[in-house]
């Protein structure tokens, strides 16, 4: 069994009831477990679903994992240098360059999903707070002031009532949470199927990057994956059905130019449509959406995952210092505000890339991969497209920071970076590390301990605060702080000697400011976190048919 705990009966009652145990509720459950808050993860079944799913993740991806306790080795995966895109007319006529590192981890790898999942479920059975249980399905919700009362009936066809303060649908693209507070998707589904193949027994053969095969006949993106495996995807002609084309032979056929059929050793085949969707709210009350419950984004840019990724890491801290008593409940709506708009943002350039590499007639293709080719031939549009800065940054535009100022390098409200750093231990480590489960007031150059009073102290641990000292490679600590030194001078540049930067635990900076200013700055996030009233104990709604006492 991949759940821990499989008791006869849930729990009563919760903090957190998170339903859905994909890669992304299985990620907000190990955040929680490490924040020590009170979790129930359930799903209607108990195993991994063993079959490829999502395939990329990048770096940011790859950061909030091990922000959720995931070691480097923890799954395996292939590290992709770069993304071609092919035109039968024009032949390679526009690249993107990710190779390299960012923030200490690969810009692009592929992996194999219920590799990722028995990693984080593993992770999960280390954590004494989380417990998780399969064969339970949701039935209905009921918000009262103080808690979320869910109805939920286990395999035996037996009712339980659980009471939580919050609960998570994380429960995918048909989200049963979803329906039942009434946030239907807004968006469109492509009109196109498409047929995916992944393929077993590639060890000698794969290949090493990603290429999309830009044939306006027959788009095909084509990529590696661990374990030996390779995935195609094959746009449907009019007229093609699901079971024509998921035969043998038509896969076969279509799969020849790379493999001879003889050697063909098929993993998985299923056919799907495209969608581009989005919620209109990521929440109501206390019941909030991550992942495809909130938001479906088509593959063309390998975002769908990486953006779950991003919700749970928003969200999971959040509920952690509101419910330990050291946030206002207000701060929970910060969760729609910051994460809502990237998500449609996102979700906007993977419907430009389909549109840009996989053009529907021949006329189209020939002059927007001719563009693409001629663009590539200046310094300027190359690096939009070739370095990706067509891609949209993680930069909140409000929510729970201060406002940036355009003059800055270090962007309130983006993500603070992540480098090689080493400790007064002498050991060498990613500063996220450093960073650790906290609120975290980081002094560049200077002690920050030293420039607040013991009671200004007091009152940032209480708020789930710490302390860090960054200090240039060769320097050595002095004082109580906790000290690193950036031995590649990754992370100081972006701010003056003495800088102070409040970094929230998800990564992302709330503030920033001299250290002249060190207990205004204190002071102004301490009002951040409680600032606005409560509405979440003001709301109370039923949702779904009535809840009746269990017998």
């Amino acid at each position: 069994m991949n759940n821990k705990k499989c008791s006869e009966l849930p729990p009563d009652v919760v903090d957190v009831l998170v339903v859905g145990y994909g890669p992304a509720g299985a990620t907000l459950a190990a955040l929680l477990g490490r924040y020590g808050v009170s979790t129930l993860v359930l799903d209607k079944t108990h195993e991994v679903l063993l079959m490829p799913r999502a395939i990329a993740l990048d770096n940011e991806a790859l950061r909030i994992l091990q922000l959720a306790g995931l070691a480097e080795d923890a799954f395996e995966k292939i590290v992709i240098p770069e993304v071609r895109m092919h035109s039968p007319v024009l032949g390679q006529f526009a690249r993107a360059n990710t190779a390299g590192c960012i923030d200490g981890h690969p810009k692009l790898v592929t992996f194999y999903q219920p590799d990722l999942e028995h990693a984080m479920r593993d992770k999960i059975s280390q954590l004494a707070s989380v417990t998780s249980m399969g064969g339970l399905k949701l039935e209905s919700l009921a918000e009262e002031p103080d808690c979320v009362v869910a109805s939920i009936r286990d395999q035996k066809g037996r009712r339980h009532l659980i009471r939580a303060r919050y609960l998570v649908g994380a429960d995918g693209a048909s989200s049963r949470v979803r329906s039942l507070i009434g946030q239907d998707f807004k968006g469109e589904t492509y009109a196109e199927d498409w047929l995916i193949v992944d393929a077993g027994n590639r060890h000698q053969s794969a290949i090493d990057h990603v290429e999309f095969i830009c044939d306006p006949e027959r788009p095909a993106p084509h990529m590696p994956a661990p374990g030996g495996r390779e995935r195609w995807e094959f746009m449907l002609r009019p007229g093609e059905t699901r079971e024509q084309m998921e035969s043998p032979e038509s896969i076969a056929r279509l799969i020849a130019p790379w493999i001879d059929p003889r050697e063909l050793q098929i993993e998985r085949k299923a056919v799907y449509r495209f969608h581009a969707r989005c919620c209109n709210s990521f929440s109501k009350g206390r019941i909030f959406l991550v992942g495809d419950a909130a938001h479906i984004t088509p593959p063309f840019v390998g975002q769908g995952l990486v953006a779950g990724l991003r919700d749970v890491a928003n969200l999971a801290w959040k509920l952690a210092w509101v419910l330990g008593g050291q946030a206002s409940p207000s701060v929970l709506d910060t969760y729609d505000e910051e994460r809502r708009p990237h998500a449609k943002a996102m979700i906007d350039m993977a419907k430009l890339m389909g549109r840009l590499v996989m053009p529907r007639n021949k006329l189209a293709a020939f002059l927007i991969h001719g563009l693409m080719r001629t663009l590539a031939l200046t310094p300027a549009t190359r690096k939009y497209f070739e370095e990706l800065a067509i891609k949209p940054k993680h930069i909140f535009r409000q929510g729970l920071f201060v406002r940036h100022r355009r003059r800055d390098k270090l962007v309130r409200g983006g993500l603070f970076p992540q480098a090689w750093v080493r400790n007064a231990k002498q050991q060498v480590h990613l500063s996220d590390e450093a960073l650790g489960d906290h609120l975290t007031l980081v002094g560049f150059g200077v002690d920050p301990l030293s420039l607040l009073s013991p009671a200004q102290v007091v009152s940032w641990v209480n708020l789930g605060g710490n302390f860090l000292h960054l200090g240039a490679c060769g320097q050595r600590p002095g004082g109580n702080c906790a000290f690193i030194e950036d031995l590649n001078h990754a992370i100081l540049p972006l701010a003056p000697k003495g800088t102070l930067v409040v970094v929230r635990p998800d990564r992302h900076v709330m503030h920033h400011a001299p250290s002249k200013q060190a207990a205004k700055l204190v002071q102004t996030c301490m009002d951040l976190m409680s600032s606005g009233d409560s509405t979440a104990d003001s709301v109370s709604f039923t949702i779904g048919e009535p809840l009746r006492m269990r017998a």
